[in-house]
Protein backbone atom coordinates (compact mmCIF):
# COMPACT_ATOMS: atom_id res chain seq x y z
CA UNK A 1 0.00 0.00 0.00
CA UNK A 2 1.25 3.46 -0.90
CA UNK A 3 2.42 5.64 1.98
CA UNK A 4 0.25 8.67 2.61
CA UNK A 5 1.97 12.00 1.98
CA UNK A 6 2.74 14.08 5.04
CA UNK A 7 0.03 16.57 5.78
CA UNK A 8 1.31 19.96 4.68
CA UNK A 9 0.98 23.29 6.39
CA UNK A 10 -2.20 25.34 6.02
CA UNK A 11 -0.77 27.73 3.43
CA UNK A 12 -1.57 25.27 0.62
CA UNK A 13 -4.57 25.60 -1.60
CA UNK A 14 -4.81 22.31 -3.47
CA UNK A 15 -3.98 19.17 -1.57
CA UNK A 16 -4.18 16.16 -3.92
CA UNK A 17 -1.67 14.76 -6.38
CA UNK A 18 -3.35 15.33 -9.77
CA UNK A 19 -1.76 12.18 -11.23
CA UNK A 20 -2.55 10.08 -8.15
CA UNK A 21 0.87 8.45 -8.53
CA UNK A 22 0.11 6.62 -11.80
CA UNK A 23 2.58 8.62 -13.93
CA UNK A 24 0.44 8.32 -17.09
CA UNK A 25 -1.45 11.26 -18.57
CA UNK A 26 -0.41 14.37 -16.72
CA UNK A 27 2.75 12.72 -15.44
CA UNK A 28 5.50 15.28 -15.05
CA UNK A 29 3.02 18.13 -14.72
CA UNK A 30 3.75 20.81 -12.19
CA UNK A 31 1.85 20.47 -8.95
CA UNK A 32 0.03 23.42 -7.45
CA UNK A 33 0.06 21.65 -4.10
CA UNK A 34 2.26 24.16 -2.35
CA UNK A 35 1.36 27.43 -4.08
CA UNK A 36 -0.78 30.16 -2.56
CA UNK A 37 -1.84 33.42 -4.21
CA UNK A 38 -1.31 36.40 -1.92
CA UNK A 39 -3.09 39.63 -2.89
CA UNK A 40 -1.52 42.86 -1.65
CA UNK A 41 -3.78 45.90 -1.39
CA UNK A 42 -1.16 48.64 -1.42
CA UNK A 43 -3.53 51.49 -0.50
CA UNK A 44 -5.20 49.42 2.22
CA UNK A 45 -1.83 48.25 3.53
CA UNK A 46 -2.80 44.59 3.81
CA UNK A 47 -2.10 41.19 2.29
CA UNK A 48 -4.46 38.20 2.16
CA UNK A 49 -4.41 34.72 0.70
CA UNK A 50 -7.18 34.62 -1.93
CA UNK A 51 -7.59 31.15 -3.41
CA UNK A 52 -9.85 32.55 -6.16
CA UNK A 53 -6.78 34.11 -7.78
CA UNK A 54 -5.76 30.64 -8.98
CA UNK A 55 -8.50 31.01 -11.59
CA UNK A 56 -8.41 34.81 -11.94
CA UNK A 57 -11.42 35.01 -9.60
CA UNK A 58 -10.01 36.75 -6.53
CA UNK A 59 -12.28 39.16 -4.67
CA UNK A 60 -10.74 42.15 -6.45
CA UNK A 61 -10.91 40.54 -9.91
CA UNK A 62 -14.62 39.67 -9.83
CA UNK A 63 -16.86 41.79 -12.04
CA UNK A 64 -13.84 43.61 -13.52
CA UNK A 65 -13.06 43.72 -17.23
CA UNK A 66 -9.29 43.67 -17.62
CA UNK A 67 -7.74 45.71 -20.41
CA UNK A 68 -4.28 45.17 -21.93
CA UNK A 69 -3.12 48.80 -21.48
CA UNK A 70 -2.58 50.37 -18.08
CA UNK A 71 -3.29 53.83 -19.53
CA UNK A 72 -6.87 52.76 -20.36
CA UNK A 73 -7.68 52.44 -16.65
CA UNK A 74 -7.58 55.91 -15.05
CA UNK A 75 -7.53 56.43 -11.26
CA UNK A 76 -6.89 52.74 -10.62
CA UNK A 77 -5.73 51.25 -7.31
CA UNK A 78 -2.54 49.22 -7.30
CA UNK A 79 -2.62 45.58 -6.22
CA UNK A 80 0.03 42.88 -6.40
CA UNK A 81 -0.65 39.19 -6.91
CA UNK A 82 2.26 37.30 -5.34
CA UNK A 83 2.58 33.57 -6.01
CA UNK A 84 4.15 32.07 -2.87
CA UNK A 85 5.47 28.51 -3.02
CA UNK A 86 6.23 26.50 0.11
CA UNK A 87 8.79 23.70 0.20
CA UNK A 88 10.29 21.61 2.97
CA UNK A 89 13.88 21.40 4.23
CA UNK A 90 15.03 18.92 6.89
CA UNK A 91 14.62 21.79 9.39
CA UNK A 92 11.03 22.40 8.29
CA UNK A 93 8.89 24.24 5.73
CA UNK A 94 10.04 27.50 4.14
CA UNK A 95 9.08 30.08 1.53
CA UNK A 96 10.81 28.65 -1.55
CA UNK A 97 9.37 30.75 -4.37
CA UNK A 98 7.77 34.18 -4.53
CA UNK A 99 6.92 36.06 -7.70
CA UNK A 100 4.91 39.27 -7.95
CA UNK A 101 2.57 40.49 -10.71
CA UNK A 102 1.10 43.97 -10.91
CA UNK A 103 -2.64 44.59 -11.22
CA UNK A 104 -4.58 47.83 -11.21
CA UNK A 105 -8.34 48.11 -10.63
CA UNK A 106 -10.84 50.94 -10.81
CA UNK A 107 -13.96 49.61 -9.04
CA UNK A 108 -16.14 52.56 -10.09
CA UNK A 109 -15.80 51.91 -13.82
CA UNK A 110 -15.29 48.14 -13.28
CA UNK A 111 -12.10 48.11 -15.34
CA UNK A 112 -8.60 46.98 -14.56
CA UNK A 113 -5.19 46.22 -16.01
CA UNK A 114 -3.19 43.01 -15.78
CA UNK A 115 -1.04 40.93 -18.07
CA UNK A 116 -2.43 37.39 -18.01
CA UNK A 117 0.68 35.91 -19.69
CA UNK A 118 2.83 37.54 -17.00
CA UNK A 119 0.60 36.10 -14.25
CA UNK A 120 0.88 32.59 -15.72
CA UNK A 121 4.64 32.86 -16.28
CA UNK A 122 5.22 34.16 -12.76
CA UNK A 123 3.15 31.30 -11.32
CA UNK A 124 5.41 28.90 -13.21
CA UNK A 125 8.54 30.68 -11.95
CA UNK A 126 7.32 30.52 -8.34
CA UNK A 127 6.65 26.78 -8.63
CA UNK A 128 10.22 26.44 -9.92
CA UNK A 129 11.47 28.18 -6.74
CA UNK A 130 12.35 31.58 -8.26
CA UNK A 131 12.24 34.84 -6.32
CA UNK A 132 10.98 37.80 -8.40
CA UNK A 133 9.86 40.59 -6.08
CA UNK A 134 12.57 43.24 -6.43
CA UNK A 135 10.44 45.27 -8.92
CA UNK A 136 7.77 45.97 -6.29
CA UNK A 137 7.55 49.39 -4.60
CA UNK A 138 8.95 49.63 -1.06
CA UNK A 139 5.55 49.92 0.64
CA UNK A 140 4.37 46.71 -1.07
CA UNK A 141 7.59 44.91 -0.16
CA UNK A 142 7.04 45.87 3.47
CA UNK A 143 3.45 44.62 3.44
CA UNK A 144 4.54 41.30 1.89
CA UNK A 145 7.49 40.74 4.24
CA UNK A 146 5.32 41.55 7.29
CA UNK A 147 2.64 39.15 6.04
CA UNK A 148 5.14 36.31 5.47
CA UNK A 149 6.84 36.86 8.85
CA UNK A 150 3.51 36.98 10.71
CA UNK A 151 2.06 33.99 8.87
CA UNK A 152 4.88 31.71 10.01
CA UNK A 153 8.08 33.11 11.50
CA UNK A 154 9.84 29.75 11.11
CA UNK A 155 9.15 29.60 7.37
CA UNK A 156 10.44 33.18 7.09
CA UNK A 157 13.63 32.32 9.01
CA UNK A 158 14.32 29.36 6.72
CA UNK A 159 13.56 31.37 3.53
CA UNK A 160 16.41 32.27 1.19
CA UNK A 161 18.55 35.32 1.75
CA UNK A 162 17.52 36.47 -1.73
CA UNK A 163 13.86 36.72 -0.69
CA UNK A 164 14.76 38.67 2.43
CA UNK A 165 17.19 40.95 0.56
CA UNK A 166 14.79 41.62 -2.33
CA UNK A 167 12.08 42.57 0.18
CA UNK A 168 14.58 44.80 2.03
CA UNK A 169 13.79 42.78 5.13
CA UNK A 170 17.03 41.07 6.08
Amino acid sequence: MEEKKKKSIGFNIIKNDPTDGHGGFGGGSLSLDNVSPVIIDVEGGEAVVDIGAMHARSAIEKRIKFLPNKEDVPDAKLFWLVWVTIDRKPEGPYYAGATACEMTVNQEIRRGYKSLPEHVNRLDKSIKRHIIVDHMDNKSKGILSDFLKNHDAGMWERASDKLKEDLNAK
